[in-house]
């Protein structure tokens, strides 16, 4: 399977479990407990129906939106996401460069392989710093000052993940930083030299957003130990509060999923949320972000951009999401395994079917700009 046959996000799934050991791809790939919010946030986009209106004249289509103070190209954005560098030796470089390419939002994870800070020089594109907030509160003001003399747009705090989710495609294959593998985890290693020669002819794997704070190579540690020892679970609204107020500037929640956290969050200073249940790895059994989306814009919409991610596979998941009233929409392992597939030109190519995807279906909608996707546009069964 080559990277021209791929032409949608199953395809690139394929790829990337050809081209992975298995511990790394189960990492993308799985989700928590029986991993039943990760297949509905999918699902949920099947209960959805469009409604086209024809004969609409449409010349030019205009994917632009403006969003936490950033003007975008794409009503999609490439999400942070975590140890890109494991997935393909570019890692964060390649997706941001892609980011760059399409004129749309970047964002960096505290648990990054590349420094928000060489991503932020490297490349002219709007920029998230997805933060952790640690039990170690000096750590947390150091890292958002430090986010700060970077050029940081827009902070995104993750507040779905004060402990880590049961992930037990983890627990089976041994995965953990560094790696500490199961008999049958290290024999899927061995059966992928080449993503072995990659790993250990490039630059040595770190996490340059925690490497002067937190020793993550003294002894293994799976990213579920990370999310239970090093996390705050006492974390709080006030504390929260306390942090857009240091900030100062565009501030985002990502792992709202209810009506009440969504005004609060507007209470305390926020200038985002995002609908998010980390793609089904965290509280298995929790609704579809999908099924959440239209009662909290009808809530908040007005005070607040609401921005939408988990379970995007299709450009028609993305105008259902932007015909409820989300602002933007989140792409994360539909990059992801694009990135594992081919690196920056997987990415690329996906992207570029995405963008394609997007257009075909507006002008099949009868729609020129976002703008005019509504809710007249969709039903649902």
């Amino acid at each position: 399977m080559k990277l021209s046959h791929c032409h949608n996000f199953h395809d690139f799934r394929k790829l990337a479990q050809k081209k992975l050991p298995g511990p790394i791809f189960n990492y993308i790939d799985g989700g928590a407990d029986d991993e039943t919010t990760l297949k509905r946030n999918s699902n949920a986009f099947n209960d959805c129906d469009l409604v086209p209106n024809v004969l609409t004249g449409v010349k030019e289509i205009d994917l632009s939106v403006s969003v936490m103070g950033q003007q975008l190209k794409l009503p999609v954005y490439l999400s942070p996401t975590a140890l890109q560098r494991l997935f393909h030796h570019q890692g964060e470089r390649a997706v941001a460069s892609v980011a760059e390419k399409y004129g749309t939002m970047f964002g960096v994870s505290s648990l990054g392989t590349v420094s928000m800070e060489e991503i932020a020089k490297q490349f002219n594109t709007p920029q998230v710093y997805q933060f952790y907030f640690h039990k170690d509160r000096g750590l947390n003001q150091a890292m958002m000052e430090r986010a700060k003399a970077s050029g940081i747009e827009v902070m995104m705090l993750t507040v779905d993940s004060i402990t880590g989710g049961n992930r037990e495609r983890d627990l089976r294959t041994g995965f953990s930083i560094p790696f500490k593998l199961t008999a049958a985890g290290l024999w899927q290693f061995l059966s992928k030299p080449a993503w072995g020669i990659n790993y250990v002819t490039h630059e040595k794997f770190s996490l340059p957003q925690l490497d002067a704070h937190i020793n993550m190579g003294g002894g293994t540690s799976s990213i579920g130990d990370y999310f239970t020892n090093m996390l705050d679970p006492s974390m709080n609204w006030d504390d929260v509060a306390e942090m857009v107020k240091f900030w100062d500037g565009q501030f985002c929640l990502k792992g709202i999923m209810s009506v009440e956290d969504a005004k609060r969050a507007v209470d305390i200073g926020c200038t985002g949320i995002v609908i998010s249940n980390h793609g089904g790895r965290q509280l298995d059994g929790s609704r579809s972000s999908f099924d959440q989306l239209a009662e909290i814009v009808d809530a908040v919409g007005e005070q607040i951009d609401v921005i939408f991610d988990s379970g995007i596979q299709r450009g028609t998941h993305v105008l259902k999401a932007l015909a409820l009233g989300a602002k933007a929409v989140g792409l994360g392992r539909y990059y992801l395994y694009a990135l594992a597939a081919a690196g920056e030109k997987g990415v690329d190519r996906a992207m570029k079917l995405m963008v394609a995807e997007i257009e075909r279906d507006m002008r099949l909608m009868g729609c020129s700009c976002i703008s005019e996707l509504n809710r007249d546009h969709i039903r649902f069964r």
